[in-house]
């Protein structure tokens, strides 16, 4: 999915929405008050980031077709850059200047929550919805027990492979059930370069160092007990990011560099599509490509179990209400009208991604049982792991990317881990925590 992986190229800001100045609230003290009744006619902004040609049409479509739908809300849609996104609404929040609703990053809700830029909605969504939502979109817009962002789809992570090169190569074919363990995967690599694959497997190296490789590759360390932090209480990832288990896996992974079983193109490729290489770490935004390159040739897969069970990331763009709404009830309205499954399945349909609610999930072609990406629904709602709910995500990020690039260039592993829990404990730290203050 082109959105999705332009998203996960960019380092996040540290601090993102906690401007000079901003002192967080607590997650009770900055609520949409949502009473179900719109005091007259209203006007409402909104920002979105500009995604691909299909996704902003779409989304423009919708917004026509809801201001031609009723009279009382009519929505003044913004177009921002996507690039320069974060940039701007940071500026707009220190200038007192946010629109009423908001799109943004699903890694961001935290940090946004926490500097009060963005309101709990808890009591805007219905029971019903709430209860439709997939699991992996209830955690991401969750912070200090609160909701407060909500999106119309998800993103997930896996493995495409060409089923003849498998074949060939004598390697079987993995299931959800059953994936493939590190040391089966690392010996199916094996196999497949002495079948003649240079570097049989694509792990989307181009996408560059930065948030592509906290979601592509945290997975690794969580499928083998380890994670980005310590969830108990988001205080520090000693003995959790350099743990035992999170240092073995990716030995592992430093092994597949080592051996030159890896893609290491530094430039777009389409070494998978072309049959240069077997195997493709990516998600599932390149299913349409690779499928009108490989038609029946094609598997999709999960990731591989490291020890705890296979893993998946996931999380991506969605709504929220800002403190800048004057009716929390219009600007909610804008966004319960984007979540109807009608509405959900034509934004997956442009952008490829994962629909948000059950109910859309069915009424799509890729992702409804028995679809070809029927798999990515499914880790959703078992085995995926949300980026950490906390304030600290931009510099936990930034410290693993760094991480994932040192070990992938061979420097000592535990290293690079304990290196980067030093720079997350000392983020921490310099907030004092990140207290959700009164």
């Amino acid at each position: 999915m082109p959105t999705t992986r332009r998203t996960i190229r960019q380092v996040l800001t540290v601090s993102a929405l906690a401007v000079a100045g901003a002192v967080p609230l607590t997650a009770s003290a900055a609520t949409a008050n949502c009473d179900n009744k719109i005091d007259g006619t209203k006007t409402i902004s909104a920002w979105f980031h500009s995604g691909t040609g299909a996704e902003r049409d779409t989304l423009q479509k919708q917004v026509d077709a809801f201001n031609a739908s009723q009279s009382q809300v009519k929505v003044d849609l913004k177009l921002l850059p996507e690039g320069t996104y974060n940039d701007q609404v940071k500026a707009a929040a220190a200038a007192g200047n946010l629109p009423d609703v908001l799109d943004f990053d699903g890694p961001n809700v935290y940090n946004y929550a926490w500097s009060g830029n963005v309101l709990s909605i808890d009591g805007c969504v219905p029971a019903a919805l709430k209860a439709d939502l997939l699991p992996s979109i209830a955690k991401q817009g969750t912070y200090a027990g609160k909701f407060y962002g909500v999106g119309t789809f998800d993103s997930g992570l896996g493995l495409y492979a060409s089923k003849k090169a498998l074949k060939k190569a004598k390697v079987r074919l993995p299931t959800l059930a059953k994936p493939w363990t590190a040391a089966e995967f690392t010996a199916g690599l094996k196999k497949l370069k002495a079948a003649g694959y240079k570097t049989p497997l694509d792990m989307k190296i181009e996408y560059g160092v930065g948030e592509w490789y906290t979601y592509g590759f945290s997975p690794i360390i969580q499928s083998a007990g380890g994670d980005l932090i310590n969830r108990t209480d988001y205080t520090s990832a000693k003995g959790v990011l350099n743990s035992p288990a999170s240092v073995k896996a990716l030995t592992t992974m430093q092994g597949w560099f080592n051996d030159k079983l890896v893609d290491l193109s530094k430039k777009t490729n389409t070494n998978f599509q072309t049959g240069k290489t077997a195997i493709s770490w990516v998600g599932h935004w390149m299913f349409n490509d690779y499928k009108k390159a490989l038609k029946g040739d094609l598997a999709v897969l999960p990731l591989p179990n490291f020890g705890k069970g296979s893993k998946t990331g996931q999380g991506s763009w969605n709504w929220g209400i800002t403190k800048a709404t004057a009716d929390p009830d219009a600007s909610w309205k804008f966004i319960e009208y984007l979540m109807q499954p009608e509405q959900i399945v034509a934004i997956t349909d442009a952008n490829g991604a994962v629909p948000a609610t059950r109910s859309s999930i069915a009424l799509s072609k890729n992702f409804k049982p028995g679809g070809p990406l029927e798999i990515y629904a499914k880790q959703l709602s078992s085995i995926s792991v949300p980026r950490p709910q906390t304030p600290a995500y931009p510099a936990i990020t930034t410290a693993f990317a760094k991480a994932i690039q040192d070990i992938s260039k061979g420097k000592n592993v535990k290293q690079a881990l304990d290196a980067a829990v030093s720079t997350i404990d000392k983020d921490i730290k310099s907030n004092d925590g990140y207290p959700v203050q009164g």
